[in-house]
């Protein structure tokens, strides 16, 4: 009988993307289903962006080099410039998203069997993406109750081994939107140089910053030849449809060996290159308007989770992600429940389950993460489905 590998069997699930067939069913049923589960916002992708490909004069849709087109690579140099970062183009790769881009700074640095350190919760696909390189994850764990603070720099040493080789970050974060601070940046550049390790820093979310400075890993002097930059145009400017991301690195072995690999995959999308150079020339003042938005909804989210019963979400500082703690027993059957069996006013809500942002068994259970991607009128009709909800759940705790 033919099997599958051992990669295929241990690959995890998408607690993200898990439950899509419960949501399609209800929807099937005439439920309506506002989706907080994925980060998919419903701000409109730039106009300006989408005609630059609608007006691109292109006979043939050819290949780019493998690192990107060298004018999209030397736009972004201005555009990192524009946040403080000092890169040239040739420390950039283009991908095809930032998901790309992360399994490039996995195979690129790390081998079978090595670990790296991941703060939890986390971006769930950082399982999979270590799952798919052979490579084992040593979560330490941060706390709700201090909305998700770094842990302290004495949990990175308990967990430190032999084969340690890296440390991811997400800054503004996802799940948990915790912004790290300039101290814990610095706290996490002298756990690198000491212990020689990698920085991989995840800043896909670095333009809705809220409550605090945003720091890029790429900031601290001195940890140059250590940081992997891993990027996407995904959230930043609502196009997750392009597939736009970027690996970045002033580490020339780190970049080269890279290359390697964005040469066996061919090219990044041409197309998306086209959005992502238009991109660049948006205003600065452009992201005026969305990161109001986000922030006049994380207000809403927010308020109104911690006025239910029960419930407590700390502000986060950035992203478009909460995670709140929930009086229930178990986050996948509350979320599962959520639409398989209730409704309110002919309408669900959709939530991620936090155990799937926990690399430490038995996590998450009472947590859930809400990405408030959607407009404050339909969060409004979410959150009083989410409030009735919790007052009949079977499986509610006191």
């Amino acid at each position: 009988m033919l099997s599958i590998s051992k990669r295929g069997e241990q690959m995890p699930p998408s607690p993200i993307r898990k439950l899509v067939p419960y949501a399609e069913a209800a929807k099937k049923r005439g439920t309506k289903v506002y989706h907080l589960n994925i980060g998919q916002p419903d701000i409109e992708t730039p106009p300006a962006i989408m005609d630059a490909v609608r007006h691109a004069d292109i006979k043939v849709l050819e290949y780019s080099h493998s690192a990107g087109n060298e004018s999209y690579r030397r736009k972004l140099v201005q555009y990192y410039k524009s946040v403080g970062i000092e890169v040239n183009y040739d420390q950039i790769i283009i991908t095809t998203g930032g998901s790309e881009a992360i399994m490039f700074g996995f195979f690129t640095c790390l081998n079978p069997g090595d670990e790296v350190i991941i703060p939890e919760p986390f971006y769930a696909n950082y399982n999979g993406f270590a799952c798919a390189a052979g490579v084992n994850v040593a979560p330490i764990t941060s706390h709700i109750e201090n909305g998700f603070a770094l842990p302290p720099i004495d949990d990175f040493e308990k967990v430190i081994t032999s084969k340690t080789k890296a440390v991811i970050i997400c800054s503004p974060n996802n799940p948990t939107g915790y912004l790290y601070s300039k101290e814990e940046m610095l706290a996490l550049k002298e756990i690198c140089l000491k212990h020689n390790l990698y920085l991989f820093s995840d800043e896909a979310y670095r333009e809705f910053c809220y409550d605090g400075e945003y720091v890029s890993a790429m900031h601290m002097e001195g940890l140059e030849q250590h940081v992997v930059l891993m990027d996407t145009i995904s959230k930043r400017y609502s196009a997750c449809g392009a597939r736009l991301g970027a690996f970045v690195t002033k580490n020339k072995t780190v970049y080269d060996a890279a290359m390697k690999f964005a040469q066996a995959r061919l090219s990044p999308p041409g197309l998306a290159q086209i959005m992502g150079e238009a991109a660049v020339d948006l205003p600065a003042s452009y992201f005026d308007a969305p990161k109001a938005e986000y922030l006049s909804r994380r207000n809403l989210l927010v308020s109104r989770l911690n006025k239910m019963k029960g419930v407590f979400c700390p502000n986060p500082g950035g992203a478009f992600y909460a995670m709140a703690q929930l009086p229930i027993d178990d986050s996948d059957q509350f979320c599962q429940w959520l639409l398989e069996s209730f409704s309110h006013n002919g309408q669900t809500v959709m939530l991620a389950p936090a155990t799937g942002f926990y690399g430490t068994a038995g996590l998450g259970k009472n947590e859930v993460r809400l990405a408030y991607v959607l407009n404050l009128d339909a969060l409004n009709k979410a959150m009083d489905c989410l409030e009735q909800a919790l007052k009949i759940y079977p499986g509610r705790i006191n």
